[in-house]
C-alpha cells in the first residue's frame, strides 16, 4: 500500500517529493518500531526446535532480526494505518 502526502493544491518540485518520501519512509520505520514492541511478546518464551528452551544469544539475535523484518513489512504493506496518521498529521501542520 503506497502511502501519498495530501498535497491537493500544491505542484511538487524534485525536492518536496524527496521530502515527502522521507517523511512517508520515517513514518514507517515509526510504525514498524511500535509493531516491533507489540511482536516481542510473541517471542518470550520460544522454544529451540528440540522443543527446549535455549539460552542461546545468537538464536535470539536471529528471532530479533526475524521479529524486526515482519514488523517492517507489515508496516510498508500498510499495517494498522498510524505511518499514514503521522504522515496526514505532520503535513496538516506543514
Amino acid at each position: 500500500m503506497k502511502i501519498t502526502p495530501d498535497f491537493s493544491s500544491q505542484v511538487s518540485t524534485g525536492a518536496e517529493k524527496q521530502k515527502d518520501s522521507k517523511l512517508v519512509d520515517a513514518a514507517q520505520q515509526f510504525e514498524a518500531m511500535l509493531m516491533q514492541e507489540m511482536l516481542k511478546p510473541m517471542r518470550a518464551g520460544q522454544n529451540d526446535w528440540s522443543g527446549e528452551e535455549n539460552d542461546d544469544s545468537a538464536a535470539d539475535t536471529i528471532s530479533t532480526f526475524g521479529t524486526e523484518a515482519v514488523a517492517k513489512a507489515i508496516s510498508k504493506g500498510g499495517g494498522f494505518g498510524i505511518a499514514r496518521q503521522v504522515v496526514r498529521q505532520v503535513t496538516r501542520e506543514h
